[in-house]
Parts: structure tokens; C-alpha cells; sequence
């Protein structure tokens, strides 16, 4: 076979055409990548220090005129508490940070010297008389937190060099910082509290507690609505609905409905679940309900094309056996397919997780300062707490809500995770 010169050239052309398409290929991935480990290196640098606080080590004195309690006092068990919750604290932190440097006497620097402390300070002092672990008139050692300030000039996120007017710490603040290192008065610890406790106006003692908690109760809802009546309706839908104009309408608004933005089910909720129904505002409850309505959609779909890829040798040969319909269906057509309808779910669930529009609108986006204990209670999510730190002015939250987004990331890829393993093993099974 001969090939005359002009199919020579178009042969080569063909060639460099495809030399040059899976470079363009190759180009296009290491953008792609470069542009995913630019966003997870600026995530994790810029998060990773809202782990770990600086703390300060502080002698309190627990006097009994300043918190007034009156020791000597008879106080039946309630009355006790009750005044230690209502003692001013504040003040018995001012007389303790004053007492580190004495020679201080301007007011300007006694009003920064106070605030060197962090709010939750009070907090930790009334937590320490609660559990009696010390007592009205006791002098204790604490470490407690630094302010959201000094705490974001300890891990380097203020340019000490930058002039003093520019600078939220200044340099008498500076050089009460050098003194209490110099003393060992001064540590830095990984913050536990970080994962339980709720939010707060300030950064330095704002946790994900609520957040965290918040989101496993509307994953909790979102799944146990969503999961059985979206593969109960794609089994009805697959396997038992005849094929008319009826089951064709319900199709297409099926598929129309995953199409829907995640808004619009937000304004359904506020309108049937708040307006009309009269269910509790900002609870896990009413948005684990919205998102159920988002997520549906997709896992009827997931689940419908799950159980079509099922061969139908299996349904004759389960019928042929002797086995009713229902059987076919639950014993033999329903773990085949399992493997794709987990998948859908997760996809579903995971979307579900990083929503934040349809709860801004069922009112989770308000500020909540304690952690949730049922699913009508009070509460935030994830992504929703992200927002409103990233919304906040005080620098301290930028890392907040960086490290939030890190513990997001670490649930989708245990939520995947498990997914490949339950995938795994319906696939063996």
C-alpha cells in the first residue's frame, strides 16, 4: 500500500493536533491543581493557629467583698449558686492584673492592662467556685486567655515593625508581653474547647461546639426523612408504577426539582414550617425538614438509576423461583443495588452539609451563644457559622473560620469515606 505525499502531511497534522490536545489536557489539570493546593495551603496556613491559644498565668484573689459572698453566711445549696453566678468577677480580674504591674498608674494604660485578659476569664473563675475546687477567700493560680489582640500579635499575625498608630498592640503592651515570657508566665496549648464550646463575641474564647452539634442534628433529620421516602418513592416509581402521563409528570418534576436553587426551599420552609405550621425558629428540626425537600430529588434519582442498572435476569429468575414482587424487590433487586444508592445519598447528605442559604432563611443564621441539646433548640451549622465569622470585623475570626472550614472538609471526607466503605462492602456482599 502506497500513500501518496498530501496524506503524509494530513497524518502529521492529525498527529500534532493530538500532540497538541493532551498537552492542552495536561496544562488544564496542573492549573487545575495548582489552583486546589493554592486554596487548601491558604486554608490550612491561615487556620491552622485557631488550634492553639496563648494562655497567661494569674494569682486571683477570691475576696469575699469584691465577689460579694459573705462566707459566713448560711446559704442553702441554690442561693449559693446563685450568687457565685452573679458575682463580679470582673472585678477580681482587674485587682489580679493590676497586681502584675503595679507601677502602672495612667488610666489609659490600666484600661489596656485590663483587657490584656480575655472575657473568658470571668467564666472560668465561676466554673472553678461551681465545682469547688476553690472557695470564697482562697487565692489560686489560673492560666487563662489572652485577649484576641495579644493572642493574634503571639502568632505572628501583627507586623510588630509596622508604626505604633498602625498597630492594635501597642508597645507598652508589647513589653508587658516580653515581661510575663521572660517570668514563663506565658504558654501556648492546643485549644480542646475550640470543638465544644459555642460561639462568642470574642474570637479568643469562640468555639464550634454549636456549630458541630448544630450540623449533626440536620444531617440526623436530613437523612432520616430523606433517605427512606426517596428510595421508598424510586422503588414505587422503578419497579411498580405503571408508565403513563401521570408517572411521566411526576418524573420530569423530579428532575426539575434537583434543578431548583437551594433558596427557594429555604423561602418554602420559612413560609409551610415557621408561617403556616408554627414550628420553632433556627432549629435543627425545621432545617434538617428544608434540606430533606433539597436533597430528595437527588437521592430519588441516585436510587432510581441504581436500581435500573439491576439486570432483569435477576427479577425473572427471583420471580421464576416463586417469589412475589415485594420479594424480588427487597430480597434481591434492592442489595444489588445498594452499592449505588448509598452513593446518592452521601451525595445528597454532603450537599445538604454545605448549604447555607436555606437556613440563612429559616433563621440559623442568627447568634447563638449556647451549644444545642435536641433538634428544637437553638442553633447554627457549619457553613453558616463560617459565614458570620467570615462577616466579622475583628481579624482574630478570619483564622476561625478558616480552621472551620478545615473541620468541614474533615466531615465530608469522613462522610466519604464511609460511603466507599459501605459501598465496599454492599459490593462484596
Amino acid at each position: 500500500m502506497s500513500f501518496s505525499l498530501k496524506d503524509l502531511e494530513r497524518r502529521a497534522r492529525r498527529q500534532s493536533a493530538e500532540r497538541r490536545f493532551r498537552a492542552y489536557g495536561i496544562i488544564a489539570l496542573g492549573v487545575a491543581a495548582a489552583m486546589l493546593l493554592t486554596l487548601f495551603f491558604t486554608i490550612f496556613t491561615t487556620g491552622i493557629s485557631a488550634f492553639w491559644r496563648y494562655e497567661t498565668a494569674i494569682e486571683f484573689t477570691l475576696d469575699a467583698k469584691t465577689l460579694k459572698i459573705d462566707p459566713t453566711a448560711s446559704y442553702s445549696e441554690d442561693e449559693y449558686r446563685s450568687a457565685v453566678r452573679k458575682a463580679p468577677y470582673s472585678k477580681v480580674i482587674k485587682n489580679a492584673v493590676y497586681g502584675l504591674f503595679p507601677d502602672v498608674k495612667k488610666r489609659k494604660q490600666k484600661i489596656r492592662l485590663a483587657k490584656m485578659v480575655s472575657y473568658g476569664a470571668e467564666s472560668l473563675l465561676r466554673d472553678t467556685l461551681m465545682s469547688g475546687d476553690a472557695k470564697v477567700g482562697d487565692k489560686i493560680k489560673l492560666w487563662v486567655p489572652l485577649s484576641d489582640d495579644l493572642d493574634t500579635f503571639l502568632k505572628g499575625n501583627i507586623d510588630a515593625s509596622l508604626p505604633e498608630k498602625k498597630r492594635r498592640v501597642k508597645d507598652i503592651e508589647m513589653s508587658w508581653l516580653e515581661t510575663l515570657e521572660s517570668e514563663g508566665s506565658i504558654r501556648q496549648v492546643f485549644d480542646w474547647g475550640f470543638f465544644v464550646r459555642a460561639d462568642s463575641r470574642e474570637p479568643e474564647i469562640a468555639g464550634l461546639g454549636g456549630a458541630i452539634k448544630g450540623s449533626f442534628y440536620l444531617l440526623l433529620v436530613t437523612f432520616m426523612l430523606s433517605v427512606p421516602i426517596g428510595v421508598m418513592a424510586a422503588i414505587y416509581l422503578e419497579e411498580f408504577a405503571r408508565k403513563n402521563k401521570f408517572t411521566d409528570f411526576i418524573e420530569i418534576n423530579i428532575n426539575n426539582l434537583a434543578a431548583v436553587p437551594s433558596i427557594i426551599f429555604g423561602l418554602l420552609g420559612l413560609a409551610m414550617f415557621l408561617n403556616f405550621l408554627g414550628f420553632p425558629r433556627s432549629a435543627p428540626l425545621v432545617g434538617g425538614m428544608v434540606l430533606s425537600l433539597m436533597t430528595l430529588p437527588t437521592v430519588i434519582i441516585a436510587s432510581r438509576n441504581a436500581i435500573a442498572a439491576v439486570p432483569p435476569t435477576l427479577r425473572e429468575a427471583a420471580i421464576g423461583l416463586g417469589a412475589s414482587p415485594m420479594q424480588t424487590v427487597l430480597h434481591h433487586v434492592l442489595p444489588v443495588a445498594m452499592p449505588g444508592i448509598i452513593t446518592g445519598t452521601i451525595l445528597g447528605l454532603a450537599r445538604a452539609l454545605g448549604e447555607t442559604a436555606p437556613l440563612i432563611m429559616i433563621g440559623m443564621v442568627a447568634f447563638i451563644a449556647s451549644v444545642p441539646d435536641s433538634i428544637v433548640d437553638p442553633s447554627t451549622a457549619l457553613p453558616v457559622q463560617i459565614y458570620l465569622w467570615v462577616d466579622s470585623p475583628e481579624r482574630a475570626f478570619v483564622a476561625k473560620s478558616n480552621a472551620a472550614i478545615m473541620v468541614m472538609l474533615a466531615f465530608l471526607l469522613v462522610m466519604n469515606g464511609t460511603a466507599a466503605y459501605l459501598r465496599y462492602r454492599a459490593e462484596n456482599r
